[in-house]
């Protein structure tokens, strides 16, 4: 007789799903969406809280995997993303939707990953191992794009996260 296991698993950034956006190619950030208060002690004009959620349902014997399903998203949270009006242009919301894009190109990464993993009945452990990597590997890049875009202060720079990152998000469109 098989025993079988049902595991849901939700890996959130601590961030409630309820309230948040799921990125969409179509649907770009305004400044609407930004509802959290500024932090009038930074330095930044604004700040995009995103993040990847996965959610995994998997089918286990005590021996084997039998099948799972996962899905991973790429997500906005309004209540913790805000900007400082004096400072709101389409020039640093196109930064700050780039960050999002960021998310999503994350997300694709992640989407990627698992479908060419092999897992076996420790799918859960496998899973919050690649779920840490790419979420270290995203937060890094955000970085980078920060550091070499002066926070979107270096136009040219600027224009060249975006050209990259619309070229990523299409080399991997099969994991949209």
């Amino acid at each position: 007789m098989i025993n079988v296991l049902f595991i849901l698993i939700f890996f959130i950034c601590f961030q409630p799903i309820e309230n948040s956006i799921l990125w969409n190619e179509k649907d770009r950030l305004d400044w609407s969406d930004f509802k959290g208060k500024p932090d009038l002690k930074m330095d930044a004009a604004a700040l995009t809280a995103s993040g990847l959620s996965f959610e995994l349902s998997a089918k286990t014997s005590k021996f084997s995997l039998i099948e799972f399903n996962a899905v991973v998203e790429a997500r906005f949270y309004p209540d913790k993303s805000w900007y400082k009006k004096e400072f709101a242009n389409s020039f640093v919301l196109a930064h700050e939707q780039l960050h999002f894009d960021i998310t999503e190109l994350y997300a694709r990464k992640f989407r990627q990953k698992i479908d060419q993993a092999t897992f076996t009945v420790h799918i859960k452990k496998e899973l919050s191992a690649l779920n840490k990597s790419i979420n270290m590997e995203l937060k890094e890049m955000q970085q980078e794009y920060d550091r070499d875009s002066n926070f979107s202060r270096n136009a040219e720079k600027q224009l060249r996260w975006q050209g990259l990152i619309q070229n990523e998000l299409k080399k991997l469109t099969k994991y949209k």
